[in-house]
């Protein structure tokens, strides 16, 4: 399920005016038959366009050949960089503006036509001139494509089926089926574009400018300008451009745009500040602490724009489906056309020749094409709302398809605050020296564990009195403090040492400490469990999901306790690194068919667990660098009931997805089989593939509401 990386040197551009599903298909399996392209990938709901390049010398003379292929597929696609965006944009709503003008001119004229009634070759002249305007851009497309040998396209097939209708003499029916596909196809992009700036709207975050305190004054800078270390100003209303620290001031934050959270958040000096949050009373001087590239805001927009490339089974599904159909359903008019003639008696060429071009219409794949990736990038737009990350289609499928979830304890269902509840040494030593060396085993470490341990610590050692410190991996740590050898960690530390140790029974956390190779007592330490622990678990059983697991190095009265308190199925303790790594190849083993494991951790800790399971989610991911690279899916508020959020949004977008596949090619059968029988006439064959594509697109959008 986890995909690999691609070939070095991506390229990435915008495709400005993509409203066509089939032509983005068409032009990603032209991209790929190029010479030097690696890789091409083409994000109809982002309209992005990825190109792995395999030499990058040749790229200059790659990027003209990949323009021209796309102006040939697509000459209303402009293709930009992200700072070019906005220009490409603006030409391509003058083009949208101009073509509806023309459509506007000859539905007029078509009209008049109709009112006037005028004899031939009046009539002929006014209604094929109305038809030029309406359908002359599908007849120069139809006519490039011709050119090229590309036939199977929705072009030919309208100008093959309305020039038919000219050829024995229906004009009207011409001119009207131009007409109404035109329109069609006309709201139909107004649809995509609906979709688009929607999902657009979820993800508003990104902040246009920073005031930078400068010795002249407080000047207006892009965010990119501004370095590490500068600071600047942050008026009320106004967007968080950076990461950083408040400085001066006190404020309320708003980053509900960032982790779904209603209630705002009080900020003063020493507060971190992320950008994109929204800044909602005070006036606030902030420190910057990382550059524009690195921040919360970017990374969380580069997350959220690249999800789309990464496509669900469905998706890939619908891309081969489609390849396949469209052929089958041109050679199966062609049959419809010359075999009844020639079969039975009484049979017209021209009658089966007419049904055999309804036919042709009723086939466009457009419906399935435009719909699918559109319902998965919803819902994704609708999961970032509610502070849920999901980077592609792939794991939103996986997410409706959980059958195992495995959770890490530490941080992830309990706080990761601990506190020290009890000190008992052993032997002549008291508990001041005992905390003193336990402190000093600890100095180098950022673990919770180790921090509430020096918090406890009123005398700990000085820096330069703690030397040779050694971590050992899930036992503890080996560290010599004034002198003296000192090991601090679980109970297999004290074993591999050969260090003859009382066991303690505690639900907490136990860190045993040695001196000089002597047991000198242990420090137990509580952490507690978060408010909605018990919430997720009981509401995945609730959702279905067979199992829940948890995996953690503690001891086992602590994991027990903590097992106990949520209803956990399974629980495992006392793991190394890899030997959770090994109990989740195991789990993987018992899953059900088509099942999906999930391994949920803190993102830093937990990174060889989150890559190994199908699906990996951090939680506290907000601002957390290595969760959201680690990680399949963050959940940006450290709620593990937002798990439930997730699956819920995953399989409502799945039940989305399958609702359009069963609505079109439904649709498209019934209406196929009228076509084959003389039944439906051009109208019901537009209908069946414009019609249904603005329902499914309608309906995709309902991916967004959460």
């Amino acid at each position: 399920m986890r995909e690999t990386n691609d070939k070095l040197m991506p390229k990435t551009f915008y495709l400005q005016g993509l409203d066509c599903a089939f032509c983005a298909r068409k032009i990603e399996y032209g991209l790929r038959a190029l010479p030097g392209v690696s890789f091409a990938r083409v994000d109809f709901a982002g309209q992005k366009l990825t190109l792995g390049v395999a030499d990058e010398a040749s790229w200059p003379e790659l990027l003209f050949r990949v323009k021209e292929l796309i102006a040939a597929a697509e000459p209303d696609v402009k293709v930009s960089d992200y700072k070019n965006k906005s220009g490409a944009q603006k030409s391509g709503d003058e083009t949208g503006r101009a073509r509806a003008a023309l459509l506007a001119a000859g539905a007029a004229m078509f009209a008049g036509a109709l009112a006037l009634d005028l004899s031939y070759p009046a009539n002929l002249a006014v209604f094929l001139a109305s038809y030029l305007l309406v359908g002359g851009d599908v007849l120069l497309r139809a006519a490039r494509n011709l050119a090229r040998g590309e036939v199977l396209d929705e072009n030919f097939l309208m100008s093959a089926a309305t020039i038919g209708a000219f050829v024995i003499g229906e004009y009207p029916e011409g001119v009207a089926v131009m007409l109404f596909y035109q329109v069609g196809e006309f709201c139909q992009r107004k649809a995509v574009e609906r979709a688009r700036g929607s999902i657009a709207a979820l993800m508003d975050i990104r902040p246009d400018f920073a005031n930078l305190k400068t010795p002249g004054g407080v000047k207006r800078v892009t965010p990119e300008e501004v370095k590490p270390g500068d600071l600047i100003v942050i008026r009320p209303g106004e967007k968080a451009p950076l990461d950083g620290v408040v400085v001066e001031g006190f404020s309320a934050f708003d980053a509900s745009a960032l982790t779904g959270e209603s209630l705002p958040r009080d900020v003063g000096p020493g507060s971190a500040v992320l950008s994109g949050a929204i800044n909602l009373n005070g006036l606030l001087t902030v420190e910057v602490a990382r550059e524009f590239g690195e921040s919360t805001v970017k990374k969380i927009l580069d997350l959220v724009e690249s999800a789309s490339e990464k496509k669900a089974p469905a998706e890939n599904f619908i891309t081969k489906f489609s390849r396949h159909y469209t052929p089958c359903v041109v050679f199966a008019a062609a049959l419809l056309a010359f075999v009844p003639p020639l079969v039975w008696p009484g049979a017209v060429f021209a009658e089966w020749a007419e049904r055999a071009l309804v036919f042709l219409v009723i086939s466009c794949p457009c419906a399935l094409v435009i719909s699918v990736p559109l319902s998965f990038f919803g819902g994704i737009g609708g999961a970032s709302r509610q502070g849920i990350l999901i980077k592609g289609g792939n794991y939103l499928d996986a997410l409706s398809r959980v059958d195992t979830v495995v959770f890490d304890k530490t941080g992830t269902l309990t706080k990761g605050v601990f506190n020290v509840i009890s000190v008992t040494p052993s032997g002549d030593l008291a508990k001041d020296g005992l905390l003193f060396y336990a402190a000093g085993a600890e100095s180098h470490s950022t673990h919770p564990i180790a921090l509430s341990i020096r918090k406890a610590c009123k005398n700990a050692p000085e820096a330069e009195n703690v030397t040779e410190a050694r971590e050992i991996a899930g036992q503890g740590v080996s560290v010599r403090v004034a002198g003296l050898s000192v090991l601090a960690g679980n109970d297999k530390l004290m074993k591999s040492a050969g260090v003859t140790y009382k066991e303690a029974e505690s639900p907490g956390t136990v860190v045993y400490v040695a001196v000089d190779g002597k047991f000198a007592g242990h420090i137990e330490i509580a952490d507690e469990l978060k408010p909605d622990s018990a919430q997720a678990v009981a509401g995945l059983k609730s959702l279905g999901v067979r199992r829940a697991v948890m995996l953690t190095g503690d001891s086992r009265a602590a994991a027990g306790h903590v097992a106990d308190a949520l209803g956990l199925d399974q629980v495992y303790a006392q793991l190394l690194p890899h030997e959770k790594i090994a109990i989740i190849e195991k789990l993987e083993g018992e899953k059900t068919n088509g099942g999906v494991l999930i391994f949920v951790g803190d993102g830093i800790n937990d990174a060889p667990a989150l890559v190994r399971a199908d699906a990996g989610v951090a939680m506290g991911g907000l601002g957390s660098d290595a969760a959201i690279e680690a990680a399949d899916i963050v959940i940006m508020t450290d709620e593990p009931s937002k798990i439930l959020t997730a699956i819920n949004i995953a399989r409502k977008t799945k039940k989305i997805v399958w609702q359009n596949i069963v609505l079109a090619l439904g649709v498209k059968a019934v209406v196929l089989a009228m076509g084959a029988l003389g039944l439906a006439n051009m109208w019901a064959a537009v209908f069946s593939d414009v019609g249904v594509s603005l329902l499914a697109i309608f309906n995709a959008l309902r991916a967004l509401r959460v």
